[in-house]
């Protein structure tokens, strides 16, 4: 059966645009932090969604009445406030679809970027929030900073950090394998390096969402 074709679009990009390929797309988005994109099904579809704003289409979250509450926005005093380690840094994932295109980043609490990996073609959610814990781990590792905080939102990449065991359903393809090798090869670190930093779950429904968040609900 073939693939369905799809329509991509960037509105924060090296040249932001309709694309009617992923690999056109990925040209855009590669390399370029905080980059806003989505694929849509439809050529019509895209170009509608390229004439809004990326709010619409990848920075919101849709309530339904009866839901729980919408998540807070916090200043850096009130979350100082609340508690939060203001020295940690945090980390985070995003993907367009499960499988999707893939990206994950750690920055500080201020919103400074420390690393940002991606776009991979094919991957999921829990792949890049294990991975932006390992590449936490070792860049503090390589400092010899055995005591900094690492804030994660995601309990399935915090396990697979804690047991050094991934589990996944993402079946190997050509698109995927090197996104895999990185998964095993961080496995692998965490069993030769071990780490003391502390790995604390983000608490979003209290503090808002995770200043390594893309923005992309």
């Amino acid at each position: 059966m073939a693939k369905k074709k799809k329509y991509y679009v960037v509105w924060n990009g090296h040249q932001p645009g309709v694309y009617e390929a992923w690999p056109d797309c990925q040209m855009q988005v590669q390399n370029f932090p905080a980059a806003k994109y989505k694929s849509f099904s439809s050529y019509q579809e895209a170009h509608s969604a390229y004439q809004d704003s990326f709010g619409k289409h990848i920075g919101t979250s849709t309530r339904s009445s009866g839901s729980k509450s919408p998540t807070p926005k916090r200043t850096l005093d009130e979350l100082k406030a609340l508690g939060v380690d203001m020295t940690a840094i945090c980390v985070d994932a995003a993907c367009s679809g499960n499988p999707g295109v893939l990206e994950y980043q750690g920055v500080t609490m201020t919103g400074e970027m420390l690393f940002h990996k991606g776009p991979f073609p094919e991957g999921t959610v829990n792949i890049g929030e294990f991975l932006a814990i390992v590449s936490a781990l070792a860049m503090l590792n390589a400092k010899g900073d055995q005591k900094r905080r690492i804030y994660s939102d995601s309990r399935t990449g915090m396990a697979w950090a804690r047991k050094k065991a991934t589990k996944t359903a993402l079946v190997r393809t050509a698109s995927n394998s090197p996104l895999l090798d990185s998964m095993e090869k961080a496995v692998q670190w965490l069993k030769d390096n071990p780490c003391s930093n502390p790995i604390t779950k983000w608490e979003t429904e209290k503090w808002g969402e995770i200043p390594a968040d893309f923005g992309r609900k």
